[in-house]
């Protein structure tokens, strides 16, 4: 499996760009997951329903299953947050994994950025990034893209992953 990132501050356009490089992916006939790092508690879980009161009552695991989809539900309680690397070994076997967040991961990683945001490029201090996806000329020696061109994007990590 190809693995590469998608990183950069927050609101500089990883999510758009990620959701926006699947399609493309898909669009050339290759099979795609993701998988996105959150800061913050997250629960794809509501209260209320079944599911949620079997977590609160203690289960490690549920499986949420139906005609449309199924989505595991693993409690980490007090163990420490899985590595990507680990996260990547529970994945089904696909052409490419795109990983949204994790900037201090080893992957390979495209920087978003956008000039509003007001930040720095995190690329000059992780040697993971390889280029980067701006909505200006951003000041680097890397490979520099149009936050919207989607397509080249898509060409350099198909290249970027194939060495």
């Amino acid at each position: 499996m190809r693995i590469y990132g998608i990183t950069g501050w927050k609101n500089t356009g990883k999510t758009t760009l990620t959701e926006r490089l699947v399609a493309a992916f898909v669009g050339r006939g290759l099979s795609v997951s993701t998988i996105k790092h959150a800061h913050h508690a997250v629960d794809v879980d509501q209260p209320g329903t079944d599911s949620f009161r079997h977590r609160s009552a203690g289960a490690g695991q549920v499986i949420l299953a139906s005609a449309s989809r199924w989505a595991l539900m693993n409690e980490q309680r007090d163990a420490p947050e899985p590595t990507v690397e680990e996260l990547i070994a529970r994945l089904d076997p696909v052409d490419i994994v795109l990983i949204e967040g994790y900037k201090t991961a080893p992957h390979p990683k495209i920087e978003t950025s956008r000039e509003v945001a007001g930040r720095a490029l995190i690329a000059p201090n992780n040697p993971s990034i390889r280029a980067v996806a701006a909505d200006y000329a951003a000041p680097t020696d890397l490979p520099v893209f149009d936050l919207d061109d989607v397509e080249s994007i898509a060409d350099f990590i198909v290249k970027d992953t194939a060495s």
